[in-house]
């Protein structure tokens, strides 16, 4: 018996700094139960049992189980999908366009993401989480590929903040509408535009 797990079969709470092996088995047991039982079936009360934790510490690091699912999809998104560095826009974005729609297709928790996108447009608390816990990160990710772009000069700088809207935009509709299989003549047509929209020169 450790200190982390006491005679309850609850793991030990420390308050609000959270204990490293509590939250480890939280976000394992919220893995396997999107994995049997979607967005949907997704209850703290059963991620509570399974990580042998208690509901108030759930409740007291994530607030709503969009914020942890927030936080499942960032660890595993984080472990599974590159940014690589292929030398040119339309290679980047096909590469991680890829990825990203495999991880979205292939994996609970990214299957899991288009049940926050339908709570967030019903309720203003899973809306601020997605605007204000999940966007933020993403953004970051995918401005670096243009970032990348524009210090290559391949495209201006000034066209940054409107090309990562055009791509998430073509990104969600696709993930939204169900059409995500592995489609690189779409993505590489996209890709292209993009390239084109935000290019540091232009023929007069």
């Amino acid at each position: 018996m450790t200190d982390e797990t006491p005679k309850t079969g609850r793991r030990a709470s420390i308050g609000a700094r959270r204990s490293p092996a509590t939250e480890a088995a939280i976000l394992a047991a919220a893995r396997d139960l999107l994995a049997e039982r979607g967005y949907a079936g997704f209850t703290f009360e059963e991620v509570a049992r399974r990580a042998g934790a208690g509901k108030p510490t759930l409740y007291r690091w994530w607030p709503t189980k969009a914020d942890l699912l927030v936080d499942v999809y960032s660890a595993e998104k984080a472990a599974t999908v590159r940014a690589p560095d292929t030398g040119s826009l339309p290679g980047d974005l096909l590469a991680y366009t890829s990825a990203l729609w495999g991880f979205w297709r292939d994996t609970p928790t990214g299957r899991a993401f288009r049940g926050l996108i339908a709570e967030a447009q019903a309720g203003d608390v899973a809306q601020a989480t997605l605007r204000d816990k999940f966007l933020p990160g993403r953004l970051k990710d995918v401005r670096g590929l243009f970032a990348r772009a524009a210090a290559r000069g391949d495209i201006r700088s000034d066209t940054i903040e409107d090309l990562v809207t055009l791509y998430i935009g073509f990104n969600w509709f696709h993930l939204t509408t169900g059409r995500i299989e592995d489609d690189a003549p779409a993505i590489t047509r996209i890709a292209l535009l993009l390239a084109k929209a935000g290019a540091a020169s232009s023929s007069p």
